[in-house]
């Protein structure tokens, strides 16, 4: 499940931010030409009849005016499209808050008898092993999966134990292998965690998980 974003809006607001960036545009650029123009009059007028500024200094000048205003407007424009995309990512962000998100990380938190989280594998496996500890590093469980294909693998425990005891609630963390006969695949361990706040750094706009961690958008794979 993903999340969609609002085009309209996002489209008005970058349009209004790009129409006020053109304002202020034509107000720095009319500012440059204005003071080039008296200082060039102001050349033309105090400089030596016996040696007057000849056409080529003068174009000169005037393409360096072009260039200093066109670079202007190019700033403001710039400025405006990335404000008008920061403030997007903050919206949709902070719709994140209390949604359930997949991001990677090893934890797995057991509640009731009940625990989900994943395992992503960039190819298809002949075997796959899930080793579960406890917070001392104590191995509580190991699992093994057989032949896997490659993708999103989706797991559930229960909270069975070794021994065949029930672990109590709280969290956990796992290991995974997983080979083929090419050898070792890169298995990344995936977690589900909740968004409970947004902030911003510089980084950009950066989401607090219930795991503890902090993420991107970027970094999410999927929404409930």
């Amino acid at each position: 499940m993903t999340t969609v974003q609002n085009d309209n809006k996002v489209s008005n607001t970058l349009l209004d931010a790009m129409n006020g960036s053109r304002n202020t545009a034509k107000t720095t650029a009319q500012e440059a030409q204005d003071r080039f123009m008296t200082l060039l009059v102001t050349q033309m007028k105090n400089q030596d009849p016996l040696n007057p500024m000849d056409n080529a200094q003068v174009t000169s000048q005037l393409a360096q005016l072009s260039t200093v205003t066109g670079i202007d407007k190019l700033n403001n424009t710039m400025e405006a499209l990335i404000g008008s995309v920061q403030s997007s990512q903050s919206m949709q962000a902070s719709g994140m808050i209390g949604r359930v998100v997949l991001t990677e990380g090893n934890n797995v938190d057991l509640f009731e008898g009940d625990s989900l989280f994943a395992v992503d594998l960039p190819a298809s496996a002949d075997n796959v092993k899930v080793t579960i500890k406890d917070a001392d590093g104590i191995v509580v469980r190991e699992m093994s999966l057989g032949k896997q294909p490659f993708g999103l693998l989706e797991l559930n425990w229960g909270g069975e134990t070794n021994s065949g005891e029930i672990a109590a609630d709280g969290r956990y963390f796992y290991e995974v292998s997983a080979t083929s006969a090419s050898g070792t695949i890169n298995a990344v361990p995936m977690a589900y965690s909740m968004v409970n706040s947004v902030s911003n750094s510089a980084d950009g706009i950066q989401m607090n998980l219930s795991n503890l961690k902090t993420v991107s958008l970027g970094d999410i794979k999927q929404v409930f």
